[in-house]
C-alpha cells in the first residue's frame, strides 16, 4: 500500500513538473512563437474608411516623437472619442520584439476604430529607428528616455507593458507582460479598449 502511494505521487509530481515546463514559455500555457513581421508598405497603406484622426497616425509609420508625457497626453486628448492602445517597447527587450508583429497585424486590421501608439522606453535613437526598420510599426511612438511616461504616467513595473484606454478616454488597464498570440491581444483589445 506505501509503495502504491509513493508511486501514485511520484507521478503526480512528474506531471506537474511537465506541464509547469510546458506553460513556462509565456505563462499562459502557450509558447511564444516568432511571427513574421509586416513589411513598411503593408503597415503603410492607407485605409478605408478611417476617420482624419486615425488615418493620421498611419502617415506616421516609425516616427519618434518627443515631448514626454505632455506631448503623450496631448495626443490621448485627440483621440477622445476613440479606444487606443499604447504599447511600450524597447529595442532592447526581447519579449517587445517578438510581440510587435501582433502589434502590427492589429493595427492595421483596426485601424480605422481603434487607435495605437508606442512608447519607446530608455532607448538608444539609432537602436529604436533600426528596430522599427525590422518591425515597422504603423503608428507613432513617443520617446521616453526616463520612464517618465512608463513608470510616471502609467506606473508600468518593466517591459513590454500595454495601456488600453476606453472612447471616452479612460486607463481601463495596464497590462504588464508578453502577449504570446495574436487571439491574447485581440482579445485584451476587446476587453479593455471597446468596452
Amino acid at each position: 500500500m506505501r509503495m502504491a502511494v509513493i508511486a501514485a505521487c511520484s507521478l503526480a509530481l512528474v506531471l506537474a513538473v511537465a506541464a509547469g515546463v510546458r506553460q513556462a514559455g509565456d505563462g499562459s500555457g502557450s509558447p511564444v512563437a516568432e511571427i513574421a513581421p509586416l513589411t513598411r508598405a503593408e503597415v503603410a497603406r492607407p485605409i478605408a474608411g478611417a476617420p482624419p484622426e486615425l488615418a493620421a497616425l498611419r502617415r506616421d509609420v516609425n516616427v519618434l516623437r518627443t515631448g514626454g508625457v505632455k506631448a503623450l497626453d496631448a495626443q490621448l486628448r485627440a483621440l477622445r472619442g476613440r479606444p487606443v492602445v499604447v504599447n511600450m517597447w524597447a529595442s532592447w527587450c526581447g519579449p517587445c520584439r517578438r510581440e510587435l508583429p501582433l502589434f502590427q497585424r492589429e493595427a492595421v486590421k483596426r485601424g480605422a476604430g481603434v487607435a495605437f501608439l508606442g512608447v519607446n522606453v530608455e532607448d538608444a535613437r539609432d537602436a529604436a529607428l533600426g528596430l522599427a526598420e525590422r518591425y515597422p510599426m504603423p503608428y507613432p511612438s513617443f520617446v521616453d528616455p526616463r520612464y517618465n511616461i512608463t513608470k510616471g504616467r502609467f506606473g508600468a513595473r518593466g517591459l513590454p507593458a500595454t495601456a488600453f484606454f476606453d472612447a471616452r478616454g479612460r486607463l481601463a488597464i495596464v497590462r504588464q507582460g508578453e502577449f504570446a498570440t495574436r487571439a491574447q491581444l485581440a482579445a485584451a483589445i476587446e476587453r479593455y479598449a471597446l468596452r
